[in-house]
């Protein structure tokens, strides 16, 4: 007799793997480290702010979860591959990357300054390549990995909202970057997804909800008339990280409340 194929909740469960959530320390890192432990991985939390991400690691743990923090700057190559060494030397394996570290809310073009562009660009597009490289190289030793990048609508469409151009090309960039790492890793089973959040209420979206009617604008643009809670963002990054999206690779997935159909 031939056993029973895994049920669908066998495929969502993420039950001894080991997941790495940078910018974990807040938003939708926060939110997407919950989620992953709630599944049953092991996540370590990164952050830039040390206390940022032992917080995240602790309320998880208080929940009955498993988590460690780790401070980790992605503007940062060296550290960038020394703490994902580390973590995969510690754990013995390394199965899940979500890059949620970022940064945006600046200028439009005539007022930009070449050092935000390159700040922005180094953090989002660049920062997320580097995280990306440094977990396959373990990933591709077990042949097996999921890599779940957090893009953003900005990166598939204009914003009416005004311009920030530093922040859309770099997640423009994310986006064509997942598909292209999904085609390059797919030999070695990795799977390389992104998200694409609409309007979240996060610390990196409160300079913009601050002014006067903007979250108004952003709801009335939305078609489910709400802005997108991290939780829901979080889900979206489970999904993509387990096994009930074991053929689903190169794809970006908007969680916007129809903003990109419309």
């Amino acid at each position: 007799m031939t056993a029973d194929p895994p049920g669908f909740l066998d495929k969502v469960r993420l039950d001894g793997r080991v997941a790495v959530v940078t910018g974990g320390g807040s938003g939708l890192g926060r939110a997407s480290a919950h989620a992953l432990a709630e599944l049953g991985a092991h996540v370590v939390v990164t952050d830039r702010d040390e206390g940022a991400a032992q917080a995240v690691a602790e309320e998880i743990k208080h929940t009955g979860g498993k988590a460690d923090a780790s401070t980790m700057n992605v503007s940062y190559e060296d550290q960038i591959d020394t703490m994902i060494d580390a973590i995969a030397a510690t754990h013995g394996r390394l199965d899940i990357l979500v890059n949620s570290a970022g940064i945006g809310g600046y200028p439009g073009a005539l007022d930009l300054e070449r050092d935000i562009w390159d700040k922005v660009i180094g953090v989002n597009l660049s920062g997320t390549f580097l995280c990306a490289r440094a977990a396959a190289r373990h990933m591709i030793d077990r042949k097996s990995g999921a890599i779940v990048n957090i893009a953003s609508i900005l990166g598939l469409v204009g914003s009416v909202m005004g311009t920030n151009i530093a922040y859309q090309a770099s997640k423009g960039g994310v986006v064509a970057m997942t598909r292209a790492l999904a085609l390059e890793w797919a030999e070695h089973n990795i799977r390389v997804n992104a998200v694409a959040p609409g309007y979240a209420a996060t610390q990196l979206t409160e300079w913009l909800l601050s002014q006067d009617d903007k979250r108004a604008q952003i709801e009335s643009h939305t078609p489910m008339g709400r802005l997108v809670e991290p939780d829901e963002v979080a889900a979206a990054v489970a999904f993509l990280a387990g096994d009930a999206a074991s053929m689903v690779t190169g794809h970006t997935l908007p969680v916007d409340g129809g903003w990109v159909a419309g």
